[in-house]
């Protein structure tokens, strides 16, 4: 009955959906595009070869994905990898990543009819689930198709988990519908039990495992030539609200003498965060419009998708978005693994047990708001022994935890 009435918020709430799909079109067309997949209607027929499936909503779910694709891609020769999004720009990361190498699709919405077509169109011989995708139709159509179905790298926050302690018996069903659970933490792992989960095994977070690209790091570093002297301060994957409050904060303390470089989460509002810094007359560089500038410029927008290890490579220090407002963080470990010193801000609950283990590792230093994490960025572009330190600590921190991807191939049976 939990399942049943779910099902008819779902329809009863379609218009909605389908609003807002069309009201984030006008910045982003790309969710206009494939509409029909997402009620389970699909073009790209199946290769004939047997199907691994691998659901990863958006970019950052994509990239943490990447060596597990490659690794099935390696073990299973003999099957096609399918590669399902939510998003348009996960969807383009997807095929920066992998090109024609997998197949590519959204997944359709959790209704009954559109999963249903959507495991009979592809046939998946195993599906993997990356982080919190927990659908009850899609739960129950591979369990009728017999289907296995895996979450891996889940993670669950305190918060999340307070939530979905609230739907009960829909849940509880839906995550003993897994065959087996891969979560990131032990904390992780106790929240998903206490839902319902069973099998449910820690192994470790597989952002860890990524490989940075190494022909993206090295073009980062021939950007860092323009910079000459100046060190160079990232605020990577903002999102809207913290754009403002860093340009507030640089208006009070001037910036010091460093570069400057937002890179926006999301590519819809490229235009708006450039406005903002022009506004406040600062010296705006594009990165669309080249990366040969001069001293003059104070403010560099990251206004590009897919080169974030190119940012990276050009930073000596970064400023972590998602984490100066409450959205819990964005994936810290990169920048860790690039051996750049990580600043972080109060809100870090999606990467709550990572953010606390790289302070303690000397990799990370905490703020409690925007403002003491401009401060704290500027004493360390003056103290570039500190600078030296902290990302050496990052890059073993970040070596120190890789791992998980060999605990998740062993959990899956295909």
């Amino acid at each position: 009955m939990s399942r049943l009435f779910y099902t008819l918020m779902l329809y009863l709430g379609m218009p909605l959906v389908m609003l807002r799909l069309f009201w984030r079109a006008r910045k982003q067309p790309g969710y206009l595009q494939h509409i029909q997949e997402r009620f389970g209607y699909y073009q790209n027929f199946p290769t004939g070869m047997p199907c691994i499936w691998v659901h990863a909503v958006s970019v950052g779910e994509t990239r943490a994905a990447a060596p597990l694709i490659q690794s099935l891609r390696e073990r299973y020769p003999g099957h096609q990898i399918l590669l399902t999004h939510m998003t348009p720009t996960g969807r383009e990361t997807g095929d920066a990543l992998f090109g024609g190498q997998v197949v590519q699709a959204y997944l359709s919405y959790d209704l009954p009819g559109a999963v249903a077509r959507f495991v009979k169109h592809f046939r998946p011989v195993a599906g993997v689930l990356m982080e919190t995708e927990i659908w009850p139709n899609l739960v129950q159509a591979c369990r009728d198709k017999s289907v296995p179905l895996y979450l891996v790298n889940a993670r669950l926050s305190e918060y999340s988990h307070s939530g979905y302690r609230r739907a009960g018996r829909l849940i509880s069903d839906a995550l003993q519908g897994f065959s087996a659970i891969a979560a990131q933490t032990a904390a992780d792992a106790a929240r998903l039990m206490d839902l319902g989960a069973a099998n449910v095994i820690v192994s470790g977070n597989l952002k860890f495992d990524q490989e940075l690209p190494a022909a993206q790091l090295e073009q980062g570093q021939r950007w860092r030539a323009s910079a000459a002297s100046r060190r160079v301060i990232l605020a990577a994957s903002t999102r809207e609200g913290e754009e403002k409050l860093l340009l507030d904060a640089l208006a009070q303390t001037g910036g010091g003498s460093a570069l400057w470089v937002i890179v926006p989460r999301h590519p819809q509002r490229f235009d708006e965060v450039a406005e903002m810094i022009e506004a406040r007359g600062m010296q705006l560089q594009r990165r669309s419009k080249g990366m040969t500038f001069d001293s003059t410029v104070q403010v560099l927008l990251g206004d590009s998708m897919g080169e974030m290890p190119a940012y990276f490579g050009l930073s000596d220090i970064v400023l972590m978005g998602g984490s100066f407002m409450d959205f819990g963080s964005h994936n810290l470990i990169e920048p860790c693994a690039a051996g750049k010193p990580v600043i972080v801000g109060p809100s870090t609950y999606n990467f709550s047990e990572v953010a606390d283990e790289a302070v303690s590792a000397g990799a990370a230093l905490r703020s409690k708001d925007i403002n003491q994490a401009v401060e704290l960025a500027l004493q360390l572009a003056d103290d570039e022994a500190a600078c030296r330190r902290m990302g050496d600590a990052g890059a073993a921190f970040a070596a120190a935890h890789r791992g998980a991807i060999d605990q998740v191939l062993r959990l899956l049976q295909v």
